[in-house]
């Protein structure tokens, strides 16, 4: 399988999980590269379903390491639990994750900086899901953050923490919000240093000496392509790079060790939080929450749902390099008889091929359709492609040769048996 680098080619909930626990079967390693705990990963494993937010999914199979990388923000005390959790499961940690050192933390002032921006900004809100990621990342572009270096040194910690509880307490004071208590900050988060110490490392060391055994690494992506800081659709985006590029310098990987980009979708779109989706249909959004799907993995939240749109996973391959395609929750439109699939833009006389910078004018755009037949029968049975029906087959194909990429995984529900392999 070679070094992959796996990302999402919408604006996340893509359906990473599970293709990650699919692809895991073949690596040594799973590195998460960035994001936080605002990311959720949804695996299956026989009627058991696991919801990994900061440790990569490879967890679940014992043989595996897994590694955080220095991308990722983390808030040590949802990782322990997320860590205690497992090890409840029967799943075996110890040995097998490892933290990057340099990995910067996530805390409460976070959180509370979070929520009153959102506030503030009213009906302009980005729609955050309030952990705290954005501001964590702000520390760190302004050189104030803390790491977890930081957290497993007591002394150093309490230092830095008490210095930046009272700056942040200014702040927070400011929003008309309640000041934060050091004393009960620093207690909590010493504990989860305590319990953290044995998984924090040099991960790049880590990662360097598994390339030169020729260890094969899979590199797990939070969030998809167009909620990237640099490419997404700023300003409703996340705090991080979440297209390939955010992989190396993630993990300390160079770009020279990678090989193949895998990239996933949905066989339609959804979003979560503010922003435009031109493909946005009511219909298709009451169909799927009506069948119980759709709902964020972390917030809980309705996702925004519509037809398939090709120019964003289309413009995403670029982005991101894509070689291979997975294709997800094609069981989801089972029960459509005329699919749409978005092939342009439009916003007055003007037409798009691309997904519009101007996020005034992406806003304004209507999508252009192409249609395809419904194939009108459960999908979730097939496990090899001829096993599908004809019309499905004709659907990817498409959006496969729309997007510009080779189809290589398709989905047909949430369990691992439940994927095809081209």
């Amino acid at each position: 399988m070679a070094n992959t680098i796996l990302v999402g080619a919408q604006w996340g909930d893509e359906g990473k999980g599970k293709i990650i626990d699919v692809l895991t079967e073949d690596s040594d390693i799973v590195v998460r590269t960035q994001g936080g705990n605002n990311a959720g990963h949804t695996v299956y494993i026989g009627k058991q379903k696991y919801v990994l937010h900061l440790v990569p999914s490879g967890i679940l199979r014992s043989t595996k390491k897994c590694i955080i990388g220095n991308g990722v923000v983390i808030d040590p005390v949802n990782l322990v639990e997320e860590i205690d959790g497992l090890i409840k499961l029967g799943i075996k940690v110890d040995g097998n994750l490892f933290v990057s050192e340099t990995a910067h933390l996530v805390l409460p002032y976070h959180r509370e900086l979070d929520a009153q921006r959102e506030i503030l900004k009213g009906k302009n809100k980005i729609g955050t899901t309030k952990r705290g990621i954005g501001p964590a990342y702000g520390d760190k572009a302004a050189r104030t953050g803390l790491r977890m270096i930081d957290l497993i040194h007591p002394e150093r910690f309490a230092e830095k923490l008490r210095q930046k509880i009272s700056e942040n307490n200014e702040v927070l004071k400011a929003f008309g919000a309640k000041p934060l208590s050091y004393k009960k900050v620093h207690n909590a988060y010493r504990a989860a240093g305590d319990r953290l110490k044995p998984f924090v490392a040099n991960t790049l060391v880590i990662l360097h000496e598994a390339s030169l055994t020729q260890a094969e690494i899979l590199f797990e992506g939070a969030q998809g392509t167009f909620l990237d800081i640099d490419h997404g659709t700023y300003p409703f985006v996340t705090s991080s790079n979440t297209t390939a590029g955010g992989a190396c310098t993630g993990s300390g990987v160079p770009p020279n060790r990678m090989d193949r980009v895998v990239g996933v979708m949905k066989a339609y779109t959804t979003r979560v939080g503010e922003g435009p989706l031109p493909t946005e249909n009511a219909e298709i959004s009451d169909l799927l929450h009506g069948l119980g799907r759709e709902f964020g993995a972390t917030t809980g939240r309705a996702r925004r749902c519509g037809w398939f749109d090709a120019v964003a996973t289309g413009q995403a391959a670029i982005v991101n390099g894509i070689d291979e395609l997975a294709v997800t929750n094609l069981d989801g439109l089972d029960t459509i008889e005329t699919i749409k699939v978005c092939v342009g833009y439009r916003d007055g006389k003007a037409r798009y091929d691309y997904v519009p910078n101007d996020i005034e004018a992406f806003a304004r755009c209507e999508p252009v359709y192409e249609e395809f037949p419904g194939w009108m029968t459960p999908t979730n049975h097939a496990r090899k492609w001829r096993e599908l029906p004809a019309k499905a087959r004709t659907y990817l194909r498409a959006i496969a040769e729309l997007t510009g990429a080779e189809l290589k995984i398709v989905s047909v529900g949430p369990a691992r048996a439940e994927t095809i392999m081209l």
